[in-house]
């Protein structure tokens, strides 16, 4: 087995602690966002969790993006960005949903717009006050 076929250590890793899976867990996304972020080829949407760290949640529609080969590369483009987030990047529940036009772009320019929007997400998250026990 070469080194190229060995797992990728866990802290590069994209397991399931770090996806939003059920409709349940995009459903908090959608009703009540902290926050969002957009531009013309995505919109973001990010809501505080209680979990260790962020998780993403991916929405491309082949209303938006028609060929499955260009799903694809947004979804692997999203979870290369997404892993190479800080340790300590905020807890939030990130929804990805893309736009139409967005297959048109390369993959650089794809990566610089999701860095550049989850930076935004972050500056408008608003960390929720902790809850008081009485």
């Amino acid at each position: 087995m070469s080194s190229a076929d060995s797992p990728a250590p866990q802290s590069e890793a994209f397991g399931k602690s770090r996806r939003l899976l059920t409709a349940a867990d995009y459903r908090p996304v959608f009703n009540g966002a902290d926050s969002k972020a957009s531009n013309r080829y995505l919109l973001l949407l990010g809501r505080w969790n209680n979990q260790p760290g962020p998780r993403l949640g991916l929405v491309i529609a082949k209303k938006n993006v028609r060929k499955a080969v260009q799903r694809n590369r947004i979804k692997r483009i999203a979870r290369e960005m997404f892993r190479k987030l800080p340790e300590d990047a905020p807890a939030l529940d990130v929804v990805l949903m893309v736009r139409r036009g967005i297959d048109q772009l390369d993959n650089a320019q794809i990566f610089a717009i999701l860095s550049e929007q989850w930076l935004k997400l972050q500056r408008v998250a608003v960390q929720p006050a902790p809850v008081r026990e009485s």
